[in-house]
């Protein structure tokens, strides 16, 4: 249910098309949820159905977009969105389930697979500590701006966390592999020195 809660947050930040709101999920919104360009415009759909925006009047002509506003109605279904209590989720994340498995099946193939998300998560956290310094680099943010740099420092903590750990489990692999050797080496030395 959290997509049209996302799509209302962005569309009272700043009415928009359809386009120009898929633009700025994927610079901003888009960082911690997620939404395909067909999602939010079939969600758009909905929102107008259920009378919780509405497409502002415009003159016609041919290839405009329809530019959105949320209604009363949406915003008082967002405030009560906000206020509703919510567990937090368990973790799923594929790479942890890989991880178990090679404990079973074995590691061949997955150190270059950590060192892929090691980097991807670096540049993430440069995207957002670079974010950071850019748009709250002033100490005196007000209280909307305050919010949103909360949400940027969760994400700059989930990265840094992702970083260290990452970082670690490439550490575990490589020094399991010299442990590995050292092992089969005296294994195969039938244990002379």
């Amino acid at each position: 249910m959290s997509l049209p809660h996302a799509i209302l947050t962005a569309l009272l930040e700043k009415p928009s098309s359809g386009l120009e709101l898929t633009r700025r999920f994927d610079r901003s919104i888009g960082f911690f949820w997620s939404a395909t360009h067909q999602q939010i415009y079939r969600e758009l759909g909905k929102l107008e159905q259920a009378d919780l925006i509405h497409a502002l009047a415009q003159s016609p002509s041919r290839g405009q977009k329809r530019e959105y506003e949320v209604l009363p109605a949406g915003r008082a279904e967002l405030t009560a969105w906000v206020a509703t209590s919510q567990d937090p989720k368990p973790i799923r994340d594929a790479l942890l389930l890989r991880l178990r498995a090679a404990a079973v099946v074995g590691r061949d193939g997955l150190e270059p697979e950590l060192e892929r998300h090691l980097a991807a998560h670096r540049r993430q956290l440069a995207e957002y500590t670079e974010i950071e310094e850019r748009d709250f680099a002033a100490g005196n943010l007000g209280g909307e701006d305050r919010l949103r740099h909360l949400v940027l420092r969760a994400g700059i903590g989930l990265e840094t966390f992702w970083v260290a750990w990452l970082t670690e489990s490439l550490a575990e692999f490589r020094g399991a592999d010299v442990a590995t050797a050292v092992d089969g080496a005296a294994g195969a030395d039938g244990g002379r020195g």
